[in-house]
């Protein structure tokens, strides 16, 4: 049943999306059953933009998304970039 969900998945975003996945196979199985082959490289520039989206989650103003409107809060947002560029200590 578990590969079954994961065929589909896998199906769902290379046909339908044009996504290549590059979540890896667990070590319980089959490497070869997967359509699609784990790319290493892919996989840690992805890391990058998880690392990202955590930092930005720390800015309890950015997490809890005090700003409504949508220019607000991405005025807030590249705010936080500009802190962290200049790492401004205090603010």
């Amino acid at each position: 049943m578990i590969k079954d969900t994961a065929n589909w998945i896998d199906d769902y975003l290379l046909d339908e999306l044009g996504i290549t996945p590059v979540i890896p196979s667990k070590t319980n199985e089959a490497r070869d059953v997967r359509p699609v082959t784990f790319d290493k490289r892919s996989y840690r520039r992805r890391s990058i933009v998880e690392c990202l989206i955590g930092w930005l989650k720390e800015s309890r103003r950015i997490a809890t998304r005090f700003e409504k409107t949508a220019i607000n809060f991405g005025g807030m947002v590249k705010l936080a970039f500009i802190h962290r560029y200049f790492r401004i200590p205090g603010i």
